[in-house]
């Protein structure tokens, strides 16, 4: 029933005609998602995760993305990874449940009605999680969605 409630599509920051990336959240995570240019060694790859920066580059030429994060992560739990010419970026939230507008600050934020239907699909995987033996993909929000994050007392944690 969880994956009923995932991310349905990614999201893509375009820039100048050329999409940067695409990205996708869940309660917990932020992903990016970067397509690699075609003969380039992955080992040439560079990533750094700092806890509200995002540096991703060739090894010996400028970063092709060094910006702000929109909210600060664990950088002790996020990671990037290399499969099939695309660099997966996992964001680990710091707050779990906090709807994020674009992994980036000030790029590719997204337009009032796609954020609000980010914040009902999280407000669902919320929903989801602490209700495991019911299905709450088919469940519809009449008027505006509350944050996932502390709706009714709040996201309860291990």
């Amino acid at each position: 029933m969880a994956e009923k409630l995932a991310p349905e599509k990614r999201h893509a920051f375009v820039h100048n005609g050329q999409k940067v990336f695409e990205w996708d959240q869940t309660l917990e995570e932020v992903n990016m998602y970067i397509e690699l240019p075609k003969n380039v060694p992955t080992k040439l790859i560079h990533c750094i995760i700092k806890a509200g920066h995002v540096e991703v580059g060739i090894r010996g030429n400028p970063p092709y993305l060094n910006h702000d994060l929109m909210l600060p992560v664990k950088t002790d739990s996020s990671f990037w990874t290399i499969e099939d010419g695309e660099l997966h970026i996992t964001l680990q939230k710091r707050e779990k449940g906090k709807t994020w507008a674009s992994p980036i600050q000030g790029q590719g934020s997204l337009d009032p009605y796609a954020a609000d239907q980010e914040q009902k699909r999280l407000m669902l995987q919320r929903f989801q999680e602490e209700n495991p033996g019911f299905d709450f993909s088919q469940a519809q929000f009449s008027g505006t969605c509350p944050d996932p994050r502390t709706f009714m007392g709040g996201i309860h944690t291990d």
